[in-house]
C-alpha cells in the first residue's frame, strides 16, 4: 500500500478560548486535520495543533517525501521525515505536521490489519480510561456554575487552569482553587495548571512553592506548568521542594527535547502532545523512557476529536496512563464524529476497539467547520509543492 496524497484542512467558526493573553482572533486556525491517501483507496486521519497556513507550508515540504513510501510503516516513514528535515525543523511546524502525519499512518495501519492503534502499538493496558474535564479558570462563582454542571453529567476528574489564577493575587488563586474543590467534593480528581507557557507568565520559582504548598492544602493532583517552559533547574528544584506533584511538557516537540526533563526528574508527570510532539510514534517512546524513570505520562489534550481518539489509543497501550485530558465544549471535539463521546456510569470513556483510531469523521457535521471534500474525495486535487491546487 503507497501513499498517493496528504492533505490539510484547518478548523474554523468554533475554535474554543485557549486562554493565552495575547489571544489569537476567533476565526485563527490553530487545530489542522490531515489525511493521508493511498493507492487502495484508504484513509487516515490526524491531528495537528498548528495554524493551516503552517501546515500546508510543511506539506509542501514533506509531501515529496511521502508520496510513493509505504503507508504500514508509520515509525520508519516519520523518522525519514524528522531526518530528512533536521536543518529545517527540530520542532515547530515541522515537526507538528509530522504529527498528524504520523498519527494518519498508524490509523492507515490499523485499518490494513484490523486492529485498534493501541494493540499495535504494543497492547492494551485497559479498554476505558477516566477522562478529566479541562477547563480555564474564571472567578469562583461563575467557574463554580460551570463545574456543577459538569459534576452533575457525571464527570469526577476536572483540571482548571489560566484564566486570572497567578496574574492578580494569591488569596484569589486560593479562593478559586477552595471553591473548586468544595463544588466537585472532597472524591473527585481537581488538578491546577497555572499557565505558565503564556508569554506574559511572570512567576518564578518562590511563587510556585508557595502555591504549590496552598494546594496541597485542597488536595490537588497536580501542578501543571507553574513556571516559564524552559526553566529546567528551577523544575528541578521545584520537584524535589513542592508537596504535589508537578506536571509540564506540552510545548516540547521530538522526543529529543524531553531526555534531560526525564533524566534530570524535573517533572512528576510527563505531558507531550500528540498533535505536536512528533505523534503516536514520538509520543510512546517518550513514555517508555517516562516509565522506566517512575514518571507518569499523561497525555496533554487541548485539541480535537481525532487528538482525543489518539490519546485513548495511548492510554490503552501505555501501563501508567490512566487519564486523559477532554476539552470541555468545544465542537471540535464533540461535534466531528459519527458516533459521539459518552462517558460510562463511572465517569470513564471507553476506548474504540475498532481498527486504527476506531473512530469515523461526520462530513456533514465537519461541513460546519472545514471543507471535508478536501480531506476525504479521493477525486479532488491535492495541493502541489508551491501549495497551488493541482
Amino acid at each position: 500500500m503507497k501513499i498517493t496524497d496528504v492533505r490539510a484542512a484547518g478548523l474554523r467558526g468554533a475554535t474554543p478560548q485557549g486562554g493565552w493573553t495575547e489571544e489569537l482572533a476567533p476565526d485563527d486556525v490553530v487545530h489542522t486535520l490531515v489525511a493521508v491517501h493511498t493507492d487502495a483507496g484508504t484513509v487516515g486521519i490526524g491531528s495537528v495543533f498548528t495554524s493551516e497556513a503552517l501546515v500546508h507550508a510543511a506539506l509542501d515540504l514533506l509531501r515529496p517525501l511521502l508520496i510513493g513510501e509505504h503507508a504500514l510503516e508509520p515509525e520508519r516513514v516519520t523518522e525519514r521525515l524528522h531526518r530528512t528535515t533536521f536543518w529545517l525543523g527540530r520542532g515547530g511546524s515541522v515537526t507538528h505536521t509530522i504529527s498528524g502525519v504520523d498519527t494518519a499512518l498508524w490509523d492507515l495501519l490499523g485499518q490494513a490489519t484490523g486492529q485498534p492503534v493501541g494493540r499495535l502499538l504494543g497492547g492494551r493496558y485497559r479498554d476505558r480510561v477516566r477522562p478529566y474535564a479541562s477547563l480555564l479558570m474564571e472567578r469562583p462563582e461563575r467557574l463554580c456554575a460551570h463545574l456543577r454542571v459538569l459534576v452533575e453529567a457525571g464527570w469526577t476528574a476536572f483540571k482548571i487552569g489560566w484564566g486570572p489564577f497567578g496574574r492578580e493575587s494569591h488569596r484569589l488563586d486560593e479562593q478559586i482553587v477552595a471553591a473548586a474543590r468544595e463544588t466537585i467534593g472532597a472524591d473527585a480528581l481537581l488538578m491546577v495548571d497555572a499557565g505558565g507557557s503564556d508569554s506574559a507568565w511572570h512567576q518564578g520559582y518562590k511563587w510556585a512553592l508557595r502555591t504549590a504548598q496552598m494546594l496541597a492544602e485542597h488536595d490537588v493532583a497536580w501542578f501543571e506548568e507553574p513556571l516559564p517552559p524552559d526553566a529546567l533547574d528551577d523544575y528541578v528544584r521545584l520537584r524535589e521542594r513542592a508537596p504535589v506533584a508537578i506536571a509540564g511538557g506540552e510545548v516540547l516537540t521530538r522526543r529529543q527535547s524531553f531526555w534531560p526533563w526525564l533524566q534530570r526528574g524535573a517533572l512528576d508527570i510527563v505531558q507531550p502532545d500528540v498533535t505536536k510532539v512528533g505523534g503516536p510514534s514520538e509520543l510512546r517512546r517518550i513514555g517508555w523512557v517516562a516509565h522506566d524513570n517512575g514518571i507518569r505520562l499523561i497525555a496533554h489534550g487541548w485539541n480535537t476529536a481525532i487528538g482525543l481518539a489518539t490519546d485513548l489509543q495511548l492510554a490503552s497501550a501505555l501501563p501508567e496512563t490512566d487519564l486523559v485530558e477532554y476539552v470541555t465544549g468545544s465542537p471540535y471535539i464533540d461535534d466531528l464524529l459519527t458516533t459521539a463521546w459518552s462517558l460510562d456510569t463511572d465517569g470513564m470513556l471507553t476506548i474504540p476497539e475498532g481498527p486504527g483510531l476506531g473512530v469515523e469523521l461526520d462530513p456533514e457535521a465537519l461541513a460546519r467547520y472545514a471543507d471535508p471534500s478536501v480531506l476525504l474525495d479521493p477525486d479532488r486535487p491535492g495541493r502541489d509543492r508551491l501549495g497551488a491546487d493541482r
